[in-house]
């Protein structure tokens, strides 16, 4: 996609974003993405139907056979997902046919910006892996905000303390379940990742992904005895948690410490190096998805070969290119960029006020 900035290719994107995973990478409330005076955003792509067979996104009238996909954001009364016209009772069973990955020039902030960023990066790899993990991040939070109101709350006695073991045993449920899917996740990126940081710095620098939780877990994974842990955790900080009015223990204080060399990339790696380290990230991300599905998801670079200085353009751009079956939409103000081979096997299409022209 060709455009000037402001005419609405991230937007385009975004609503693939959307359809693929039910989540966007830029605001977390839904009414951030409704146009301004409407009370609703419809969201419509059919994918499994295009050219290229299973796994494709259709556009225009090429696309045939798929999968229609569909996604109601209202400002009042939540979401609605339909799959072939049926109304679905779980938005979760709208995942699964479009699965993609997608980089922004935002991706760029994942090493040296706040430890929440590298949470959601790692969210949104588990959420393809796992679509059953949005419920669990959904819960989570519900009843990290509920438990955060009772702390601030301030009241004593016995009612109180009632309730907040009563939260606690939940917390410590998901948030145990959380802990387990984010360290699996990061487990498998890991030697993908480091595989591909080679790859692009010359065979000159090793990475290492750490999993730093929130809670302290001691031994191998297991539910029983990691669960038992962070309840036990929520317990003993009750009283500082009940000064300070919010809750200091679990996923939500996790962190992925990203090295290079050993060393924390955020603190010591330069700016070249901590833009290679976010494009070995979103590479292995592609690849373990391809491994695990069987078929390669759909990637989604919004503009973010200007941030990228040109020898990484090109390693990207190869390392995109050489993957069999990856069908893969780009946004970008203009062509430059891209070599002969691929305007050639690329279709070109221009995005102005919002519209998509050939």
């Amino acid at each position: 996609m060709i455009g000037s900035n402001g005419e609405g290719k991230s937007n385009l994107l975004e609503a693939v974003e959307l359809l693929g995973s039910l989540r966007s990478h830029r605001c977390s409330s839904d009414r951030d993405l409704i146009q301004q005076g409407q009370a609703t955003a419809l969201v419509r792509g059919l994918c499994g139907g295009g050219p290229g067979g299973r796994g494709e996104a259709g556009v225009g009238a090429g696309a045939s056979q798929g999968d229609a996909l569909e996604l109601e954001l209202r400002r009042q009364g939540g979401r609605q997902a339909r799959r072939n016209g049926k109304l679905l009772e779980r938005q979760l069973d709208l995942v699964g046919p479009l699965r993609c990955v997608g980089f922004s020039a935002l991706d760029l902030e994942l090493v040296r910006g706040e430890p929440a960023l590298r949470r959601q990066w790692l969210d949104r790899v588990v959420l393809q892996l796992e679509p059953v993990y949005a419920e669990l991040l959904s819960r989570y939070g519900r009843l990290l905000r509920q438990r955060a109101q009772l702390l601030r709350r301030g009241l004593g006695g016995a009612h109180l303390a009632d309730l907040l073991d009563a939260f606690d045993q939940q917390m410590a449920l998901i948030g145990t379940r959380l802990h387990r899917r984010r360290r699996r996740a990061l487990l498998r990126l890991e030697p993908l990742a480091a595989a591909w940081q080679r790859h692009l710095s010359g065979g000159n620098e090793q990475l290492l992904l750490h999993y730093q939780p929130g809670t302290v877990l001691e031994g191998e994974e297991a539910e029983a005895p990691w669960r038992e842990a962070l309840a036990w955790q929520l317990r003993q900080q009750r009283d500082s948690e009940l000064r300070l009015g919010q809750c200091g223990v679990g996923p939500h204080r996790d962190e992925i410490q990203l090295q290079l060399g050993g060393q924390p990339a955020r603190r010591y790696g330069s700016a070249g190096q901590q833009r290679s380290l976010v494009l070995a990230l979103k590479l292995a991300e592609l690849e373990l998805i391809r491994q695990l599905w069987g078929e390669p998801p759909l990637l989604l670079l919004d503009d973010v070969l200007a941030e990228l200085d040109p020898t990484r353009q090109q390693l990207l751009l190869e390392a995109v290119g050489q993957g069999e079956g990856y069908q893969c939409l780009v946004s970008a103000t203009h062509l430059g960029s891209f070599s002969d081979d691929w305007s050639k096997t690329s279709q070109v299409i221009r995005v102005e006020k919002g519209l998509i022209g050939a």
